[in-house]
């Protein structure tokens, strides 16, 4: 059974930083590409970032690009997201998943949720 386990959202203030932890079992991590996603109040799901396991590579849809940071560890078949600089729009429901830029997954996380405010 696949199971994707987050943890870390909560509320901060403009400019401030979170770390999101997504705690898998069910596959090989090691060997999938994993993904972000997030579905603000009223919109669409959208694709934040993903990271293939395998080479370490990341990629960052441009509404985050320099702020977010995507990192995964194979021991642990863990996949974080680091949140830095956040801003208003940046609230929104977060999900991890196993997919690759795209909002199209194969499973996905309960979802956490990143409330940017003053």
């Amino acid at each position: 059974e696949v199971r994707l386990v987050e943890s870390g959202g909560g509320l901060v203030q403009p400019g401030g930083s979170l770390r999101l932890s997504c705690a898998t079992s069910g596959f090989t991590f090691s060997r999938v590409s994993m993904s972000w996603l997030r579905q603000a109040p009223g919109k669409g799901l959208e694709w934040v970032s993903s990271i293939n396991n395998g080479n370490g590579r990341t990629y960052y849809a441009d509404s985050v690009k320099g702020r977010f940071t995507i990192s995964g560890d194979n021991a642990l078949s863990t996949l974080y997201l680091q949140l830095s600089s956040l801003k208003t729009e940046d609230t929104a429901m977060y999900y991890c998943a196993r997919g690759f830029k795209s909002t199209v997954v194969t499973d996905r996380s309960q979802g956490t949720q990143v409330t940017v405010s003053s």
